[in-house]
């Protein structure tokens, strides 16, 4: 019975000093915890200020930080529940709107993700992350000329973005304009010479004129400035495989996948290089 007592006001105690807390001291336990990585935590103490004031106006924001580490945490289906109530609560909030769009584009719902991008663009015209990603979505469908409306606006507003440039001369490859592709990226690397990527994004242009010699010119000099870039090793395997040098695709596939690029996905080519 005294243990049985005991037991009791164990819990008690505990149960008092969890609702001793106040809701902001919760919220702003929750946040430390996320900074320490501790999000385990960090949900917990949400949940508790949710359930202590489940009307508070400000619950938009702990929504959107439980979506915030349960992304983190991999639960991508929980993220964009929470991100959801958050924004039942607070339907125009840019940023909310902004997360739960990354994470729609994350979890491959492009559509769903256009949609979000979309309303931040209604509520802010300008928005420069939404005209990038949005415009990206809509290569993806290839809707290329939506794509280039974004892309232009997005340039307008800032000429010197690197996303937006480097989208832009994404899209004129996929248009087939080569050349209007390779002005956009070598006035890129004549800034920034030692950037690897681009190297690889005009080998690809190159490789698609046919100009293998110069595109393998621009890879070796990728692999110099990163040599832990799984996509140059994928792209000159791939084009050694179409000059029939099997030995040396093979080699860059097998590189590609000692750098992280799942085996399945190089199956076919591994197969036409025996």
């Amino acid at each position: 019975m005294k243990k049985f007592i005991l037991s009791f006001l164990i819990y008690i105690i505990g149960v008092t000093s969890v609702f001793s807390q106040t809701y902001q001291e919760l919220s702003d336990r929750a946040i430390v915890c996320t900074e320490q990585d501790s999000l385990a935590q960090a949900e917990n103490y949400i949940r508790q200020a949710l359930k202590l004031e489940p009307a508070n106006p400000h619950n938009a924001l702990l929504f959107s930080n439980l979506g915030t580490i349960q992304r983190r945490q991999r639960d991508y289906d929980q993220a964009l529940e929470s991100y959801t109530y958050a924004l039942n609560i607070a339907p125009r909030a840019v940023p909310i709107l902004l997360n739960r769009a990354a994470l729609n584009l994350e979890m491959g719902r492009n559509e769903q993700a256009r949609v979000d991008y979309s309303l931040v663009l209604d509520l802010e015209k300008d928005n420069r992350e939404a005209l990038l990603m949005r415009a990206y979505i809509y290569v993806l469908r290839r809707d290329y000329p939506a794509a280039r409306i974004d892309y232009n606006r997005l340039l307008e507003l800032d000429p010197q973005s690197y996303s937006g440039r480097l989208g832009l001369a994404t899209l004129e490859q996929k248009e087939g304009k080569f050349r209007e592709a390779l002005e956009i990226l070598n006035k890129m690397l004549a800034a920034t010479p030692e950037d690897a990527t681009l190297y690889i994004a005009r080998a690809d242009v190159e490789r698609e004129m046919k100009h293998e010699d110069l595109a393998l010119v621009d890879l070796e000099e990728a692999i110099r400035l990163d040599a832990a870039s799984a996509d140059a090793y994928l792209l000159r395997g791939n084009i050694y495989l179409a000059q029939k040098k099997k030995g040396l695709a093979k080699a860059d596939f097998e590189k590609a996948i000692s750098l992280g690029v799942p085996p399945a996905d190089l199956h076919e080519q591994l197969r036409q290089c025996k």
